[in-house]
């Protein structure tokens, strides 16, 4: 994983507590997404500088175009924006979760552990 990456998995990878389950590498029909949350259909991609040459455009457009048929809504953003204005990035993320219409899931309990607050 990239730096930019790694920024962006810290806050997704919280966001169980939400309701909202990511798996970051993810294998899906031939490709290797960023991020995922197959709950809400939504496919987050970190792209650095080489995405911006018409060959990996043109693949990108190949790609989202499969996942957008398949119902998924995906979000591309560059390192730079991670790097720049990471809350915009993430309100922009919460934002398509919750228009996807699909409510979060409750966060399972573990054996031992008293629920989060507001759960009780």
């Amino acid at each position: 994983m990239t730096r930019q990456e790694v920024k962006l998995w810290v806050h997704l990878r919280s966001w169980r507590s939400r309701g909202f389950h990511f798996r970051r590498q993810a294998p899906r029909d031939g490709y290797i997404v960023d991020f995922v949350c197959l709950r809400a259909r939504v496919v987050v991609e970190v792209d650095g500088g080489q995405h911006n040459f018409d060959q990996h455009r043109e693949r990108d457009q190949k790609r989202d175009g499969h996942f957008v048929a398949q119902g998924f809504k995906v979000l591309r953003y560059w390192n730079n924006e991670i790097d720049l204005n990471l809350e915009g990035v993430l309100l922009d993320i919460d934002r398509a979760l919750h228009e996807s219409g699909t409510p979060p899931t409750r966060p399972r309990l573990r054996r031992g552990h008293p629920p989060p607050a507001g759960l009780t």
